[in-house]
């Protein structure tokens, strides 16, 4: 299991949402360069970017911080925030990410995931922002009546490989992941399945690495100081 500290971006700063509350924000960092450099220092294997202006705007708010992030530190990335259109996944693509991440793209534009898995196949993720078992969209401000499970179902059968789970319930609350839902995603489908939302222990990590999960994104836990990413990485 990988595990990928996260970095949320607002504004050019560190900072994290509680339940994808908009305002509900806190910074952490105003330097998001010099945290994914000590994530790498500590051992990461990997990292995990969001572009939260983007995520609700559909822009490349963050690009230029993202940019040098990605010349600083020598990890593998993944990012998602925003990525609506073929020209923005490529853009990131272009510039060596492992892998963007599709999330409100996928109800609304069909034939831009198809291209995408074509062209791109195991460098394209979809996250799944759940509330109440319905799909939300466009940073999670707005929820729909689309059923999470339904949507991975339907998703794997169009040939993605990895999913990104959130239950935006758990999300910055630091009260442990939707172990259910993991459950039932490593039961049912045979994609890649990425926890994210509410790990807070160490505990969280063994029971998720216990379940089959491929990754595990965790972030306030570690800014709040409750998990360190060494004693993670040792789990």
């Amino acid at each position: 299991m990988i595990i990928y500290p996260a970095i949320d971006l607002k504004n050019g700063r560190c900072v994290r949402l509680s339940q994808g509350d908009f305002n509900q924000e806190k910074v952490y960092d105003l330097n998001p360069v010099d945290v994914a450099k000590c994530y790498q220092k500590d051992g990461a294997l990997a990292l995990h970017i969001i572009d939260l202006n983007g995520a609700e705007s559909g822009e490349l708010v963050n690009k230029d911080v993202i940019e040098s992030i990605i010349k600083e530190v020598k990890l593998p990335i993944q990012i998602g925030g925003g990525i609506r259109s073929y020209s923005i996944a490529k853009t990131w693509l272009d510039l060596g990410v492992k892998r963007v991440i599709i999330g409100t793209a996928v109800l609304s534009n069909d034939a831009l995931l198809d291209q995408l898995l074509s062209e791109y196949k195991d460098r394209i993720a979809v996250s799944i922002d759940a509330k109440d078992g319905m799909v939300t969209t466009h940073g999670w401000t707005k929820t729909t009546s689309v059923d999470a499970y339904t949507l991975a179902k339907s998703l794997e059968e169009k040939g993605l490989t990895t999913l990104i789970f959130t239950d935006i319930a758990k999300d910055g609350m630091l009260s442990g992941p939707s172990f259910k839902d993991y459950t039932w995603l490593k039961e049912n489908t045979s994609m890649q399945i990425i926890a994210s939302g509410g790990i807070t222990t160490r505990d969280d990590v063994i029971v998720l690495k216990q379940l089959g999960l491929d990754g595990a994104i965790i972030g306030k836990a570690i800014y709040e100081k409750r998990l360190s990413l060494k004693e993670v990485l040792a789990c």
